[in-house]
């Protein structure tokens, strides 16, 4: 992660690209399956001015054992990055996705005092988020995240990240209608809280930092947050976009405007369930097995003769000139020889403006280059 400066290239970039430095973020879903984005402040040290996921980078003192920049672990979903992406998700959003033992439930069981002092304590350094939980006696539910690509920053960026992205399905609104359906895919991903239950777990309501890197923390459904930047009214980054446009066509699709009806029980149920079934069906394109989402690896390439982050581009596939086309069929040069893949199916268009990305959208591979192959363009 990073700041819109951040992204531009390195005039003279050093021989020795910069390390990625391991970080995790987490698409939060509500029990009305919409998604969760935070508003960054002007000053934030990652993706100022935009909207984001709730993550941010791991941490030996919160999260545990990091692997080194050898280890083939350092690019690998592992328990320091799913106790992190807990972690900054209570940080970022107040929400703490942990359960009682006891139960199998979310934990929601504290004051809005005592949640927002503990978030305070974690984030200053003045509590371990391993201590907080214990106190509270719960457990980090890191077993609810779902694995949903991984992305590496191009080389050509000053700074870089590896971040593990993640799903996680808050409860649905009566646990009652939360159980799955009798099949394999339908039961990945829901979390211990989201198991047959009598009660209604109420999820509090996000909130931002106090200013500290956000300024606002809200649920829409993807749909209208694809609008709104495809509007350039709010900025997305192009694995927020990306990851935002796959969940669009499941998650709330019917909901387009503040006076269309929530869904009723069954249709949300059946709309994780379709999305959990795209994630974890294996899937043929141009003939070839893709890699699953939970494995992708993606460090975005720009064809032509740009670079990531350059206004001046060259009009591959049609676009205009200040249009780059990535694709993210590259897994990136740390994990070269480890057998990882990027996504072939799609590609991502975007024009690179001094405030961040703008006009950014998912087009299909084809629709752009014309062909299926194997494109070429350089980090």
């Amino acid at each position: 992660m990073s700041t819109p400066a951040d992204h531009k290239p390195v005039k003279n970039p050093p021989k020795v690209p910069p390390v990625a430095t391991p970080s995790s973020s987490v698409l939060l879903i509500s029990p009305t399956n919409q998604i969760l984005f935070l508003h960054r402040v002007r000053t934030s040290s990652s993706f100022a001015s935009a909207h984001v996921f709730p993550g941010g980078a791991l941490s030996t003192t919160h999260d545990g054992a990091i692997p080194p920049p050898d280890s083939p672990l350092r690019h690998t979903d592992g328990p320091a990055y799913r106790l992190a992406a807990i972690r900054e998700t209570f940080e970022e959003s107040g929400i703490l996705l942990a359960v009682n033992p006891q139960t199998g439930k979310l934990f929601t069981e504290i004051s809005d005092e005592e949640r927002e002092q503990g978030r305070r304590d974690v984030h200053s350094g003045k509590v371990l988020f391993g201590k907080l939980l214990e106190k509270w006696g719960v457990r980090a539910d890191t077993e609810g995240l779902v694995p949903f690509t991984r992305w590496i920053t191009p080389e050509n960026v000053p700074r870089r990240y590896s971040t593990q992205m993640y799903i996680y399905f808050l409860p649905l609104p009566t646990a009652s209608s939360a159980s799955s359906p009798n099949t394999s895919s339908g039961t990945l991903g829901l979390s211990a809280s989201a198991s047959a239950e009598e009660d209604e777990i109420v999820i509090p309501t996000p909130t931002h930092d106090g200013g500290i890197e956000h300024t606002a923390a809200r649920f829409l459904p993807a749909n209208k947050w694809l609008a709104l930047a495809r509007q350039n009214r709010i900025i997305l980054f192009p694995p927020q976009f990306f990851l935002t446009y796959l969940l669009s066509t499941y998650l709330s699709p019917s909901v387009t405007g503040p006076d269309s009806p929530v869904p009723a029980l069954p249709i949300l149920q059946q709309e994780r369930s379709r999305l959990l079934s795209f994630l974890f069906t294996p899937r043929i394109y141009a003939g070839e097995r893709e890699t699953s989402f939970a494995d992708a690896c993606i460090s975005p390439v720009v064809l032509g003769k740009g670079s990531y982050g350059e206004k001046g581009q060259d009009g591959i596939g049609g676009v205009s000139r200040d249009t780059a086309v990535l694709v993210l069929d590259a897994p990136g040069n740390e994990v070269r020889g480890m057998g990882r893949r990027g996504l072939r199916e799609w590609v991502v268009t975007t024009r690179f403006i001094k405030s961040g990305p703008s006009d950014v959208e998912v087009r299909k591979r084809e629709d752009v280059l014309g062909h299926v192959g194997k494109g070429t363009g350089k980090l």
